[in-house]
């Protein structure tokens, strides 16, 4: 066992990648002894006390086992904003990225032809990330977003109060559109359950952590996605867009959905890795 508690031997003795043992360190430093990320560098002959060391040891041997860094670090970093995470809400990723994109472009686009404050919805919020990027990023947009896991609202709602963005976002506990009693939304955005029941990928990684009822319909992974679409048309304003984030493989089967659900304008879009990772479509 390692007795050399300098950082620089605990670094270098890690079990795990070198850039997930600077991760875990840096926060280690950051919450122990307010010293910035610089320090692994600038001070990595310091040695670490007693209860910094034993959260070290719990984060890396956690992390070992699989677990999340973000749920070790309880934060993830989403499009411009930083948000609370722990394990009732799927974590953020990259590609989802690309929804509130969309999103922005849209509410630029209604900025130039009206005059009325552009209404967004999210379905399924879990962390808040989509709709708490948008209004971040887009003061002059009114939210709302729903979700019916009461754990997922209260981390939601924990965001919501850290970014200062309670006057502009509403959230709403419940299934897709069944709580609201507002119609009329220019935008509906959603990163819904999408993965198959079978899905081998539901045991490998962070996956394996993450809640399963935000990962997989438990059934063919479109479930959840023809809810949505099919109920577009009735929730959007005339010319009101919908966009929905699908699995990398399911581009044509959402298309399809799109297209039977009677929307026009129906768009693919590719993510950063060049996979279809989000339809569109317009009432």
């Amino acid at each position: 066992m390692n007795s050399d508690f300098r950082m620089r031997s605990l670094l270098g003795s890690s079990p795990l990648p070198p850039n997930e043992a600077r991760i875990l360190m840096a926060h280690v430093l950051k919450k122990h002894y307010q010293l910035s990320r610089s320090a692994l560098l600038s001070r990595d002959d310091m040695a670490l006390d007693a209860e910094a060391l034993k959260e070290w040891q719990s984060l890396e041997n956690k992390r070992s086992e699989g677990e999340p860094i973000a749920y070790l670090l309880g934060k993830r970093g989403f499009h411009n904003i930083e948000l609370y995470v722990a394990p009732g809400v799927l974590i953020p990723r990259p590609e989802t990225e690309l929804l509130v994109e969309i999103g922005l472009n849209e509410i630029a686009r209604l900025d130039c032809t009206s005059d009325s404050q552009p209404q967004l919805l999210d379905l399924g919020t879990g962390s808040g990330a989509i709709a708490l990027a948008i209004a971040h990023a887009a003061p002059q947009a009114l939210v709302t977003a729903t979700d019916q896991s009461a754990e997922a609202l209260e981390i939601a709602k924990i965001n919501l109060k850290e970014l200062g963005l309670e006057e502009r976002v509403k959230l709403i506990p419940g299934s897709w559109y069944e709580p609201l009693d507002q119609l009329g939304f220019d935008i509906i955005l959603s990163n819904p359950p999408y993965i198959a029941k079978q899905d081998p990928h539901l045991n490998q990684g962070d996956l394996r952590f993450e809640p399963v009822s935000a990962l997989t319909d438990h059934a063919t992974g479109l479930t959840c996605l023809e809810n949505i679409i099919s109920g577009a048309k009735e929730h959007l304003n005339p010319n009101g867009l919908i966009a929905v984030e699908h699995g990398f493989d399911q581009s044509e089967a959402v298309i399809s959905l799109m297209k039977a659900a009677g929307l026009r304008e129906v768009k693919a879009h590719l993510d950063l890795a060049g996979h279809h990772r989000v339809a569109s479509g317009r009432k």
